[in-house]
């Protein structure tokens, strides 16, 4: 029952537990790319209508609650304190129980309302399927904080992939399969969603052959509760791990607050049924392309974070501030190349993935939320690692709250492309708090002007030949639509861009040999650096 305690294993395990998130993350946006092709606009409006509230569980279950029972049982091992590892876990097992019978109960007799007030009664179906999910989050959440407080992060890695993939498989088998036999969109999208339950019980199912492989001569033949101690535990796991989840939550929130009024605003603004659905679906098809440009930058930043950690805990404050700074500035070199990248190259991109041009003016602006939310997403895992847990909670549902009310301002004058700018004021706001922040934490100064202006040059520069070449490439008008055509023009910008902005950037003597080593994959963009930058 002994935690690892070597540096070494540490960072294997925060290594495993990094590459399993980014596998789960690629295949989450991946797979609304063939879902899309095969159920349509609408269709995909009607899952993505419905998609925040797994989204919801799935962070519950991955980010939240299993890090603080974790930590808590890492602290109780460490004092060889077995008695209370023992009512660490049936607390916390009584306690998910709780939270997630009340999350099912709200979201499945509560569909029917909650439906109404999308202004889409059908959607009923779709959230009592997912409801189903808060029952089995507690044991996927209890089996993952055993495990990782041991420091053993395979289960836990093995279970996330597991659970994601068993969960894309079903949804789109399951789309193929009801498109094909002619149902309604609404049952295809119920069938999609039924992927929630099978991805939970793979994962659970995962967990479960570990622990018993692992665990099975040593469990206790009886458990005792100290319910002195009980008041203690709850707290620390109702508000640590609803402060990390909601912390993890940046995104989803964005996507909750557009389910739950832009379909109503588009309807009270004059919109017929099916067209506002067609809008919103089409709104919908810049969540895959912000979470795969994102995926990127937030994976190479926070692969900076443990190092955060364990300078706080020696208390060396000069490196400390220097791997703050590196964490980001790799989440603004990332996100700003994404941002930028993907707004010049949005309407080739649009057709290659979805088929059509449709909303390429929308997806260019919700583009920046990619630049936006990784760094977001950075400094709450810097805040979290200096210790401020509940602040970046607390501004992250000011930023939800805030982009509902943008929505209701701005979309009935500027219809998706008002929702999108509402996105990106909400989380801009959200940024400079977090930004203040930090900086009143640290009292240093976060990124030099001229980092800056170098991000900025290489930036522009990569924009302008990218519209040079979409330009050139599109003289053969006969191949504007075609979507093999638009394939090769958006890949190959990708690559004529990101070596530009790459190289600009590097040369301009922005990192140092030394930090690229810190970077998976740094090794490889050493040789755009200075001469005088190498060892």
């Amino acid at each position: 029952m002994k935690p690892v305690h070597t540096s070494g294993d540490l960072f294997k395990g925060t290594f495993i537990l990094a590459i399993a998130a980014i596998v789960t993350k690629i295949l989450s946006a991946i797979y609304r790319v063939p879902f899309q092709n095969i159920v349509g606009d609408i269709g995909f409006y009607i899952y993505q209508q419905v998609y925040p509230f797994y989204g919801i569980i799935l962070v519950l279950s991955t980010y939240g609650f299993p890090v603080v029972i974790s930590k808590l049982y890492a602290e109780q091992a460490a004092l060889k304190a077995n008695k209370d590892i023992q009512n660490l876990f049936v607390i916390a097992a009584f306690i998910l129980a709780i939270i997630g019978f009340i999350g099912f109960s709200v979201l499945f007799w509560g569909a029917d309302r909650l439906a109404a007030g999308m202004n889409d009664p059908q959607l009923a179906v779709l959230l009592r399927v997912v409801a189903v999910g808060f029952l089995i989050f507690p044991i996927v959440s209890i089996f993952r904080g055993f495990f990782q407080g041991r420091g053993d992060m395979v289960p836990t890695a093995v279970s996330q992939v597991g659970e994601q993939l068993v969960r894309v498989v079903t949804i789109l088998l399951a789309a193929f399969l009801l498109v094909s036999e002619g149902h309604s969109l609404y049952i295809v999208g119920g069938g999609a969603l039924f992927g929630a339950i099978t991805g939970g019980f793979a994962g659970s199912l995962i967990l479960i052959t570990f622990f018993y492989l692992k665990q099975r001569r040593k469990l206790p033949s009886f458990i005792e509760i100290d319910f002195k101690k009980s008041g203690k535990i709850a707290k620390a796991l109702v508000i640590q791990g609803f402060a990390i989840c909601i912390s993890s939550l940046v995104l989803i929130f964005i996507q909750l607050a557009d389910s739950l009024n832009l379909y109503s605003l588009l309807l009270s603004s004059g919109f017929e049924a099916e067209q506002a659905k067609e809008l919103k679906g089409v709104y919908d098809r810049g969540q895959p392309i912000v979470q795969l440009g994102m995926v990127v930058a937030t994976s190479m930043s926070l692969s900076l974070v443990p190092l955060i950690s364990k300078e706080k805990m020696k208390k060396q404050a000069a490196f400390l501030q220097d791997k703050i700074r590196l964490a980001l500035q790799i989440a603004i070199l990332i996100g700003a190349a994404a941002t930028v990248g993907l707004w010049m190259i949005m309407k080739p991109a649009n057709i290659m993935l979805f088929e059509n041009s449709s909303g390429s003016d929308v997806l260019s602006v919700l583009s920046i939320l990619i630049l936006l939310s990784s760094m977001i997403i950075t400094i709450t895992a810097i805040l979290q690692g200096l210790g401020f847990i509940q602040y970046p909670a607390f501004v992250i549902v000011f930023g939800f709250v805030f982009k509902y009310g943008l929505n209701i301002l701005l979309v009935p004058l500027y219809g998706t492309i008002g929702a999108a700018i509402a996105s990106c004021i909400a989380l801009g706001t959200v940024l400079l708090l977090l930004v203040i922040k930090l900086k009143k934490c640290l009292e240093i100064s976060l990124i030099s002007m001229r980092f800056l202006v170098v991000i900025a040059l290489a930036a522009a520069i990569m924009a302008i030949v990218l519209q040079l070449y979409l330009g050139a490439t599109g003289l053969f008008g006969v191949f504007a639509h075609n979507r093999l055509y638009a394939g090769f023009q958006a890949l190959t910008a990708v690559a004529i861009g990101g070596f530009i902005y790459l190289y600009i950037v590097f040369k301009g003597n922005t990192f140092k040999e030394e930090e690229l080593a810190l970077l998976p994959f740094g090794s490889k963009l050493m040789f755009l650096l200075p001469k005088d930058n190498r060892r």
